[in-house]
Parts: structure tokens; sequence; C-alpha cells
């Protein structure tokens, strides 16, 4: 079956894949969640399985090794770029680091940002990228890696477009999505990258999910 998208603003959302599971805290959980049936002792149950951000490793700008490991016990923000963006990049990189100054001393918050154009996106470009913005690793880390998982990371995962285009302006295509994960892999919040006012929010809400866990 064709898989059907919403456009909102600049992002790109896989439909139905922001419906909220309930939960104890304000911020919703967002995803599909799997249910999956077992057996025990004859009874046949039902588990829910909330929706994770799946196993990935990357190169950083450093030449580091990142992997989902990399943000233990962190809350990390998320998104999609690539240097040569003639369109929403230099905005979303500009709002990105308004969240790496906020959250600078503080150790429990990281930023992840995904190039989708790994072929041009070396990791010597990534370090002169990150040099050009006055940024540094590990609190924000710019990857590159295998063109493919970087792709379907973006959609089965974080649930946003992030491919290769021929007419989309640069030749690709990705969402402006600014993706807020929590410590257990969880998409809590999905913010336009390109507006400041979704930006002040997303910085609220990191607030919240860090007094959530302080509770």
């Amino acid at each position: 079956m064709m898989k059907k998208y919403i456009k909102i603003g600049c992002l790109f959302l896989l439909l139905g894949a922001c419906s909220p599971i309930k939960t104890n805290f304000e911020l919703p959980v967002l995803g599909r969640a799997e249910i999956v049936t077992k057996e025990v002792n004859g009874i046949l149950t039902e588990d829910t399985i909330p929706h994770r951000i799946a196993n990935f490793s990357f190169i950083n700008q450093d030449s580091a090794i990142v992997t989902n490991a990399s943000f233990k016990d962190q809350i990390y923000v998320a998104d999609f770029f690539f240097i040569n963006c003639p369109s929403i990049c230099p905005e979303m990189s500009k709002q990105m680091y308004r969240v790496y100054e906020k959250f600078l001393e503080n150790e429990n918050i990281g930023l992840l940002s995904h190039t989708i154009d790994p072929v041009y996106d070396t990791v010597a470009a990534l370090a002169n990228y990150a040099r050009l913005l006055g940024v540094s690793s590990p609190k924000w880390q710019f990857v590159t890696g295998d063109k493919q998982q970087i792709y379907d990371l973006g959609e089965t995962s974080y649930m946003v477009v992030a491919n290769e285009d021929e007419n989309a302006p640069g030749g690709f295509i990705h969402s402006g999505a600014f993706l807020l994960i929590d410590k257990e892999r969880q998409v809590r919040g999905v913010y336009d990258g390109t507006i400041a006012s979704q930006v002040d929010l997303l910085m609220k809400d990191i607030d919240k999910l860090l007094t959530s866990y302080e509770q």
C-alpha cells in the first residue's frame, strides 16, 4: 500500500505516526505502538511496545562512532540536514544553535544532526561545518554514514522524510523537524525547526521532560 504523507509547514510526517499514547506525563509518546501477542502458561496475552528509535551506528565530525549508547541517560534533539542545502537548513542550524547555547552546560541534553548527503558531507566537511558554527561534540554531533541507513532511520524511527529527490532544492528532500527524544529512545515532540516560536516551545518541553526525570 502506498504510504501517505502530511505536510505541516516544512514538516513531512508519516500519516498516523504521531498519534499520542497516553502516559502519566504531560508530553505524549509519539509513534505507532506495536502489539505483541505471547503465550504465558497456556494463556494468550498482549503487550504494548511503544515506538522507539532503532539501533544506529554513524561517524561524527571528530571521526568517533556514534550509536544509541552515545545518548545513554540523555535527552536529545535530532534533525536531518545537508551542508549544501539551499533552502531551510541555514535557518535550522541557526535555531538549533539556540538550543545548543541554552543547554550547553547541561550534560543531560545532546543534539544529533544527520546528513542526508553523505557523499559530499564527509567527516572533514562536517568538522569544518561545526567549526564555522562554533560548536563542539559531544554536545552537538553531526553524523554521516550509510546513506540507506540514514534514510530508513529518518522514515521509520524519526517519522520524517529524508531522501534524494532530483526535483527538490539541492537534490534532496527532508523535513525541517526537530525531534525531541527521551532517555527511553521515544519521540516526545516534533517541532518546526525553521520557526523560532516552535523552537521556543521545544526548549520549554525539554525543561518539562528534564523535570519529569527528577520526580
